[in-house]
């Protein structure tokens, strides 16, 4: 007769179960059944009661979040049973596992990411001592693996009965998003109202994306604000997406609702690498790098007063369908995105002749520095579209720091190491020719196209101050002018001047862009550069 290996039969008894040193099947099954109860309560936050209120904004809750953002299955939580320690304000009787935030790591089209999650069902989202730890060991994971970190948030800010410690986790949170800044890329998703100090974490993560009627960020609300100044204001106009995305450029992208910003999270990713020393992820090319669109060729007006779209010279250039824009609704006189080149990812800067004639004001400075100095940061190649007459003027510029806020494009172009490209397609006068990706700020290669006018200023503006006398002693000063213009215009206004000088490289029929930035993309694949030792440059902030 057989028996189980420490076991012996006795005639006329019944053999015992197996217990040895870890118990029967029931208590395991007992066990099991504790954990599986307990992972479920956690599971509902706050309760049946808060996520019927939470649903009933319109609004999902954390779980329901992740599940849509991560690839099915992925998701990993981590400190989902830690509690708070305080018991001032009846806090003792309001102690949830794992407290106000989820946070764990998963896939995003299986690429490995890290992630935390404010849970509005569990006190508001508030955010506390414990939220600050989770956070912080989120993103101490997401540094040490090299991953980017993504933040769904939706608190009422921190945690009042708390305290300067619900401070202090504010204050380590805002020193792991300073120490993960250029080295991972962090991105912000606003599914929620946030005041205070939850406001400034976003503010230093490199993408905030809102929705639109659900998401609010403010520094102090409106009922603060009529106190203090008397103005009265409501929280969408205040502090809404439409607000931040096309006012204060604190949003980069505005969804019209929690399931587009969750998508338009994972498309972003898509471009962008997992960290500071990876090349941003390319893909399997989709598109023929000899296709040249013959609309190109005419796309720009020969009259140098007439407006075009510089969105559709990008659409025609890159592979279809694959640019993602970035604060579309922000300076919409600059025009910065992802797309793809060839399958590779690259970023664009442009001017948009169709708003304001491509002027860059301080709006637009703010727009394309930042942008370019996040491509910088994560290898990503740069190509620029220069059609601009200048820079903004006025009184209200000047006061408000044109100066100051131009020179950032400067200084980004010119710290800039990646590879960058450049094609002046008209306008690219005066300073605004230096700045934008010119040669003589360190751009790789520069083109330009027949219809680019590369000089100090307009011809019209020119021939006033170097013929102006001239033109107050002539007896047909119109005639005089028209003529006057035309030659200067002829002699300094056209590419060939430049490129004579080799200040641009070649000079493209439009149509035939498109292959000649892949080549010289992949020519400048491997590109080594290096900038003066220092511990970090002084930029015009």
């Amino acid at each position: 007769m057989k028996t189980d290996v420490g076991t012996q039969a006795t005639p006329g008894k019944t053999t015992p179960p197996c217990r040895g040193a870890t118990g029967t099947d029931n208590e395991h099954e007992t066990l099991i059944a504790e954990l599986q109860a307990r992972r479920e309560k956690i599971r509902q936050g706050g309760g049946t009661r808060r996520i019927e209120a939470q649903h009933a904004k319109g609004k999902l809750t954390a779980h329901e979040r992740i599940i849509h953002l991560l690839d099915e299955g992925s998701f990993q939580q981590i400190d989902a049973y830690i509690t708070h320690r305080h018991s001032d304000f009846g806090m003792d009787e309001q102690r949830h596992p794992g407290d106000s935030v989820i946070v764990g790591f998963g896939k995003i089209n299986g690429r490995r990411i890290c992630l935390y999650a404010q849970d509005f069902t569990v006190l508001g989202g508030s955010f506390s001592e414990v939220q600050g730890q989770k956070v912080a060991k989120a993103m101490d994971l997401a540094l040490q693996a090299g991953v980017p970190i993504i933040g769904l948030n939706d608190s009422v800010g921190a945690r009042i009965q708390e305290g300067v410690y619900s401070l202090a986790a504010y204050g380590d949170l805002f020193w792991h998003n300073t120490q993960a800044s250029g080295v991972i890329p962090q991105i912000s998703v606003m599914l929620g109202s946030c005041a205070g100090g939850s406001v400034y974490s976003p503010a230093l993560t490199d993408f905030v994306i809102m929705t639109q009627h659900t998401s609010h960020m403010f520094i102090t609300g409106p009922e603060v604000i009529k106190t203090v100044t008397r103005e009265e204001v409501d929280l969408e106009t205040l502090g809404g997406a439409a607000t931040h995305s096309r006012v204060s450029g604190v949003a980069h992208f505005a969804a019209d609702n929690e399931d587009q910003a969750l998508d338009l999270t994972r498309r972003l990713l898509s471009y962008l690498p997992a960290n500071n020393a990876e090349p941003p992820p390319a893909i399997p090319p989709t598109d023929n790098p000899a296709r040249m669109d013959p609309d190109l060729n005419s796309i720009v007006p020969i009259k140098p007063n007439q407006a075009y779209d510089m969105k559709t010279v990008i659409h025609k250039i890159f592979d279809l369908d694959s640019f993602l824009e970035v604060h579309e609704n922000f300076a919409p006189n600059a025009v910065v995105g992802f797309a793809r080149l060839h399958g590779q990812v690259v970023g664009v800067v442009a001017q948009q002749p169709a708003v304001l004639a491509g002027v860059i004001d301080i709006d637009a400075s703010d727009k394309m520095s930042r942008f370019i100095r996040f491509c910088d940061a994560f290898n990503i190649p740069l190509i620029t579209f220069v059609d601009s007459p200048g820079f903004m003027p006025g009184v209200a510029q000047e006061h408000s720091g044109i100066i100051r806020h131009g020179a950032k494009i400067v200084y980004a172009y010119a710290e800039a190491t990646v590879p960058k490209l450049s094609v002046v397609t008209r306008k690219a006068y005066g300073g605004a020719y230096v700045v934008m990706s010119s040669k003589h700020i360190r751009t790789d290669l520069t083109f330009a196209w027949p219809t680019a006018e590369i000089a100090v200023m307009g011809a019209e503006g020119a021939v006033n101050i170097l013929y102006r006398k001239q033109l107050e002693e002539t007896q047909n000063p119109e005639a005089d002018r028209a003529q006057l213009i035309e030659s200067f215009r002829e002699k300094f206004a056209k590419p060939y001047t430049s490129a004579a000088s080799g200040h641009i490289d070649d000079i493209l029929i439009p149509a035939e862009t498109r292959p000649r930035l892949i080549a010289a993309l992949e020519l400048l694949r491997d590109k080594q550069a290096t900038l003066p030792p220092k511990k970090h440059g002084i930029m015009p902030v």
